[in-house]
């Protein structure tokens, strides 16, 4: 009889973290070890629907249940580490890490309740074993001990899956229409607007825009940047926040000739992503984040074969290579108070990247773009050969075997029906 394990994961929604939730599902059920279940959790205001549009994970719904009614041998969740709860005999935590250097003191309590977390960067599984703070009585504020990382932290890449991310085909075309965008060079950025004042939210998008403005302004010859980016939902009044904040750093750009930037906003299947990746008219990507735990659509664009210019730290570093991609160099700041909140603290720092050296980047790629075609192909080849789904699968595994100990199975006995013995009738003698 298999172990029972219970995954709580936002396995039916539009995030990154709902991605990694099915590759990892996918993942322990392929292994064939366990009697996996699956409770579906929202992932804050992201939509929901994911299985429904997408039937190749249709198979996933007759593993999902509504609720625990007993102890599992294993439990696992997948979220911020926060809100991990240990409720198996056994409990994994699996989250994406943090973006900066710092993390909230509650998020190593959070992993100190499991008996193992799975991160998806050797960026933050360093942060969490190197981070501390002072413990203090809730009534007093007197010092009472530390808080410091004591159960262990292992690194699992976020793989990507090759035969959704792929170059087409020469029978293939992109289903994505372009036809608005006059350009036959567009670079593509592809993310979340979260809060932060313009050059200070995590993925930094505002601050890549005025970049690519100040770049090619006045200029006869000059690329577009399409931007898949929404603010959590990918609603109506989503979208025109965001042009209105384009509009807002295109102000403040002097210049009478500026670039075109577009906007797409809207769900987008895995293969429809794909196909976005492989547009004809988007040349390259570029990202000016400020961190980040993994950036899984780093990894899913290079597939592509086609160049990706980004900031050289954090969780991206692992799969990036120097010599095959463009990284951006920069120095670390803190977290301005406009993009801090209760787990992104101020007190951390985090990459600003080198603004004229990220310019000057995409200027030579636009102007030179042969060379940086040739190492993106190197790159796609190290993208899925090492960091596929099938590889992290396999190390996934490998993982398993050597932490989760055996789990004995409670037994449950079944009693044959008794008899009912009559006893002889005393006589009186």
């Amino acid at each position: 009889m298999k172990n029972t394990f219970v995954i709580s994961c936002p396995i039916d929604c539009y995030s990154g973290y709902s991605a990694r939730s099915r590759d990892l599902v996918k993942a322990i059920i392929d292994l064939d070890r366990y009697d996996v279940k699956i409770l579906p959790q929202r992932w804050g205001s992201t939509p929901w629907g994911f299985i429904e549009d997408n039937p190749e994970w249709e198979f996933l719904r007759k593993h999902i249940i509504h609720n625990v009614t007993e102890q599992p041998d294993i439990w696992a969740q997948v979220t911020i580490p926060s809100e991990f709860q240990p409720i198996g005999k056994y409990n994994i935590g699996f989250t994406a890490g943090i973006e900066s250097t710092v993390c909230a003191p509650d998020w190593i309590e959070g992993l100190n309740k499991m008996d193992v977390t799975f991160v998806s960067s050797n960026h933050s599984k360093k942060v969490f074993e190197t981070v501390g703070f002072d413990k203090k009585d809730e009534k007093t504020g007197q010092l009472i001990g530390k808080i410091s990382l004591q159960k262990p932290v292992e690194v699992l890449f976020e793989g990507v899956n090759i035969d959704t991310y792929r170059p087409l085909k020469d029978t293939e075309r992109s289903s994505i229409n372009l036809s608005d965008m006059k350009e036959s060079f567009a670079f593509l950025h592809c993310g979340m607007w979260l809060p932060g004042d313009i050059g200070e939210d995590r993925k930094n998008i505002g601050m890549l825009i005025k970049v690519f403005y100040e770049t090619f302004k006045n200029r006869t010859k000059k690329p577009a940047l399409l931007l898949k980016v929404n603010q959590g939902t990918s609603s109506y009044m989503g979208r025109e926040a965001i042009l209105k904040k384009i509009e807002a750093i295109k102000k403040t750009v002097r210049a009478k000739n500026l670039p075109n930037v577009y906007l797409l906003n809207g769900d987008l299947t895995d293969t429809e992503m794909n196909e976005l990746y492989n547009h004809p008219k988007v040349k390259a990507m570029v990202s000016l984040t400020r961190g980040e735990g993994f950036g899984r659509p780093l990894l899913e664009f290079t597939t592509s074969q086609k160049p990706l210019l980004t900031t050289n730290w954090s969780g991206q570093t692992d799969f990036l290579d120097p010599q095959m991609t463009s990284l951006i160099g920069g120095e670390l700041t803190h977290v301005h108070p406009s993009a801090a909140n209760k787990w992104l603290l101020k007190e951390g720092q985090w990459m600003r990247v080198d603004y004229p050296q990220a310019g000057a980047h995409m200027r030579d790629m636009f102007e030179k773009y042969k060379p940086y075609k040739e190492k993106a192909k190197r790159q796609a080849y190290k993208s899925r050969t090492e960091f596929s789904w099938e590889a992290m699968r396999d190390q996934l595994g490998e993982r398993f075997e050597s932490l989760i100990p055996e789990i004995a199975k409670q037994v449950k006995l079944k009693l044959p029906k008794l008899k009912k013995i009559e006893l002889p009738k005393l006589k009186k003698v």
